[in-house]
Parts: C-alpha cells; sequence; structure tokens
C-alpha cells in the first residue's frame, strides 16, 4: 500500500490489517485521529483474502466466503462500502443439507417458505427462530459486544428471551423437533461454533445463524472476500487518509513509530510475544492461560462443471452443510473435542460462482470446503472431504480439475492468527464467549492504558464484522485518545 511517511508521532497504530484492524484504524480516523496500519504480510486482509489457489482464472476465498456478519454489522453499515466497489450477492438458499434419502433441508430467506419445506417441524422452526429473525436489529446491537455490567437490559424481552434459549446446548433445542431433517439442520448450523454440540452456548450460534439467514440473509461479495478488504482499505487511505503499511513485521513495541495508543489485531499469545514485559501480573497469566480452539483443514478446488448434486435444490444454495444426520455430526464433533480426527467430519462448502460468474472461467467452477479437526493436527483430510462432498454428489471427483489444500500448519502460516489452524481467535465456549482474552470490565483494554487488543480474541469474537476493531477503537477514544 502507501509507504510510510516521517517519523512524526500517530495518535494511533494499528498492527494487523485483518478487518478487525481496518475497522480500528477507520473507527479512529473517523474521530480525527492520525492512523497507520502496519501489516506483516504483502497483502493485507487477514481472514479476508482473496487468491488464485489453484489455477489461472479461478478466485479462491482463502479464509472468509460467506458473510452473514458482514451485511449485518453495524459498523460497516455506516461505511461508504458500496462505494468503493463492495457488492452483496444472496444467494436464494443461504443453507442446504443435503441427507442421505435424497431430501434436504433449505434455509430461504422467507421464514414461512423455510418452515414449509421442513414438514411438520415446520412450524416448531417458525416458534423458534422467527422471533429471534423480527428482533435481529436489536439483538445485533445488544449482544454483539462486551458484556455491560449493571447496565439496565433497554429491551427486557427480547434479549432475555434470546439469552435464555442461547446458554442452552444445541442438543436441548434440537428436542422441539421430530423430524431427521430439522435435526440436522439445526446440527449444522451449530457445528459452526467449532464445539461439541451438547456443549452449553452452541445453542446461541444455532439460534444466530439460523436467524441471520432469514434477517439478512447469508451473502457472498461479488469478486470474492478480498472486496471487504479493498473496500475498507480504500475507505481508509482515500477518504481519511489513513496510512497502510505492508511488509513492516512488529515483533516487539520497538519496531513501532512513535504513538500515542497502538491497538493489535493479534491474538493473546502475539500480544505476549510483543509487549509481554508491558503487561504482567494478573492480566499476562490470564492471557497465557488463554484457550485455543480447533484446527481447520481447507480445500479450494477448480471444477470443470458445477457440483452434480443428488438434490437439484442444493444447486440454488450459497453455503451447504454436509454431515448426514445430527447424530453424525455430533460425533465428529466430539472427536475432534477429543484430540481425535474424524473419519466421516463436518464440512462447511461453499459455492460461490454458482451465483458469482467472476470467480471462475466460463461454464467453470470455484468450490470453497473445510472441516474440523484438532489443532495442529498433521492430518491429510482431502480424501475425507472429497468423500463427504462425493456422497450427496456422485461423479463430483470427476469433475476436479486442480485442488489446494490448508492443513492447519498452512493456515497458520498464511495467518498468524489462526493458531494451531483455529480460524476463530480462540475457543469461543461459555466462559470465553463474552470474557475474551480476559477477565476484564472493558476488554479491549489492557494493563498499559496505550496498548489495546483488538482482535476476534476480544468480543464479539469471530467473523468478518469489524466489531471488535470498532470497539477496541471506542476505547481507546475513551481513554488515551480522548
Amino acid at each position: 500500500m502507501v509507504p510510510m511517511s516521517a517519523e512524526a508521532e500517530r495518535d494511533a497504530v494499528v498492527v494487523g490489517s485483518g478487518p478487525n484492524g481496518l475497522a480500528a484504524a477507520i473507527a479512529l480516523a473517523r474521530a480525527g485521529r492520525s492512523v497507520t496500519v502496519l501489516e506483516a504480510n504483502d497483502t493485507i486482509g487477514g481472514g479476508a483474502r482473496s487468491a488464485e489457489l489453484t489455477l489461472p482464472g479461478f478466485t479462491h476465498d482463502i479464509c472468509s466466503a460467506i458473510h452473514p456478519l458482514g451485511r449485518a454489522s453495524p459498523f460497516f453499515a455506516g461505511l461508504p462500502l458500496a462505494a468503493h466497489g463492495l457488492e452483496w450477492i444472496e444467494p436464494p438458499i443461504a443453507i442446504a443439507h443435503p441427507l442421505d434419502d435424497g431430501s434436504a433441508a433449505l434455509v430461504r430467506r422467507d421464514l414461512e417458505a423455510t418452515a414449509a419445506g421442513l414438514g411438520e417441524d415446520g412450524r416448531a422452526y417458525a416458534r423458534l427462530i422467527g422471533p429471534i429473525a423480527r428482533d435481529w436489529d436489536t439483538l445485533v446491537r445488544e449482544l454483539l459486544g462486551p458484556i455491560r455490567i449493571g447496565a439496565p437490559i433497554r429491551h427486557p424481552i427480547a434479549v432475555p428471551r434470546f439469552g435464555l434459549q442461547a446458554l442452552q446446548p444445541a442438543t436441548w433445542l434440537a428436542r422441539r423437533f421430530r423430524t431427521a431433517r430439522a435435526g440436522a439442520l439445526l446440527a449444522g448450523v451449530a457445528a459452526h461454533s467449532m464445539l461439541p454440540i451438547e456443549q452449553p452456548v452452541t445453542g446461541a450460534f444455532a439460534l444466530s445463524l439460523l436467524a441471520s439467514a432469514h434477517a439478512v440473509g447469508w451473502p457472498i461479495p461479488r469478486g470474492g472476500s478480498q472486496q471487504i478488504t479493498d473496500a475498507l482499505a480504500a475507505h481508509l487511505t482515500t477518504d481519511l487518509r489513513g496510512e497502510i503499511v505492508t511488509g513492516r513485521r512488529v515483533a516487539s513495541m520497538s519496531d513501532l513509530p512513535r504513538h500515542r495508543a497502538v491497538l493489535f489485531d493479534v491474538t493473546p499469545r502475539q500480544l505476549l510475544a510483543i509487549a509481554g514485559p508491558r503487561l504482567r501480573g494478573a492480566y499476562a497469566c490470564q492471557l497465557r492461560r488463554y484457550r485455543y480452539g480447533p484446527g481447520t483443514f481447507k480445500l479450494d478446488l477448480a471444477l470443470d462443471g458445477p457440483i452434480p448434486w443428488r438434490n437439484p435444490d442444493v444447486n440454488q444454495a450459497g453455503t451447504v452443510h454436509l454431515g448426514g444426520s445430527a447424530d453424525e455430526i455430533a460425533a465428529a464433533q466430539r472427536a475432534v473435542a477429543h484430540g481425535k480426527v474424524s473419519r466421516r467430519p463436518f464440512v462447511i462448502l461453499a459455492q460461490p460462482s454458482r451465483f458469482d460468474p467472476s470467480r471462475a472461467p466460463d461454464g467453470r467452477h470455484t468450490v470453497w470446503a473445510y472441516c474440523h479437526l484438532p489443532a495442529g493436527s498433521t492430518a491429510d483430510m482431502t480424501d475425507a472431504i472429497l468423500a463427504q462432498v462425493e456422497r450427496f454428489a456422485p461423479g463430483f471427483r470427476e469433475r476436479v480439475l486442480a485442488l489446494h489444500a490448508m492443513g492447519p500448519a498452512a493456515i497458520e502460516a498464511h495467518n498468524a492468527n489462526y493458531i494451531g489452524g483455529d480460524i476463530n481467535g480462540g475457543a469461543q465456549d461459555l466462559w470465553q464467549l463474552f470474557t475474551r482474552p480476559a477477565w476484564r470490565l472493558d476488554p479491549y483494554s489492557t494493563p498499559d492504558s496505550r496498548i489495546f487488543i483488538c482482535s476476534s480474541s476480544t468480543p464479539p469474537g469471530g467473523g468478518v464484522h469489524g466489531l471488535c476493531g470498532a470497539h477496541a477503537a471506542a476505547s481507546a477514544l475513551r481513554g488515551v485518545l480522548r
């Protein structure tokens, strides 16, 4: 990006150019503060980058691909990202969950149409998800941030109603359903938590992800996830005169230009490595005890045609969950939690070129798919992932022109925040859901009044939404930058 200017003091330096780092820089620049973003890699974006990973002309999303929180983010909503080229595409079906009998659970934007497709469980689904979808804007603004201890509940019906259900294990919520189709659907969205679905708070993932499909859809950015990054960067540098410097690795505080505040888009392990001498005592102990989640194994595929799904409705889905029954998904997630590799992993697949022809040459297609496995595992899950696709799309393997695989080590090498292949910035279980990275009234602050953390290791956690960065910037503006 732009070269670093002379070593004049900045109001703020942001380390890391992922969506949260860029959001922090934008929030500070919009408040009139001078900001420089430092990125160790030659390209910006963190978990929102795209590249030709397989063959020329095939654009693949390196990490994130589907972005319900990107569209739902109240911070992104206030930015002129469309003016900088960001365009959302919403597939007709947000989520498809095919089953072995040829049927599929299909989540459409229309709640009633989705419920009708679930047969005898339709009414139970509408009762469970409908109120959350209707309250979506309220819940996003109230819950996507740190716990506000002592703050009054401004929405005494919507927030407690969601919270009481969200704290439950997904398996408890599934008791409302009678059919295998509805139970599998709920288990699949709960498995995005990267936790065993019988654990508390997995219900939060299931409820919020399903509600978001009806409230805002599960869109993809035209041209790939890099378009989100490029739009954020353009707004920062062009509209707000912020500065982004690539190829500038920060290994210690001495590597920083002069500043009044520094915001780190890194996880606790890296923060300790860089700023450890200034972060001693109980806070440093909490960072050392911070827990990371399971790893990820990801495939990017170039195909000579669309995936030949047995159920033709799955062709209309942007995201496809491949895992069979609820029991099978639960077993796969449980195996990972116990340090084992599942022979039949739960696979999350996206087929963006179905709806965005810019991703591949005419008649060709791209596929993005990943599964969970123990952190740091060296297991090659290529065949297991391909088998899960073939299971629901016979003849799929014959359409593969090229593939690119990334295991946990490669994923961490690509993005240092993905410790052991954990793409979520840390385990997001009951304890770490809202207390990440340490138990503090202001989780973005540190014992050093000039140092802040703005990564997905802070509330509200993983996802391309920029809210961790926006909240951290607000913390800095209330403190040293006021």
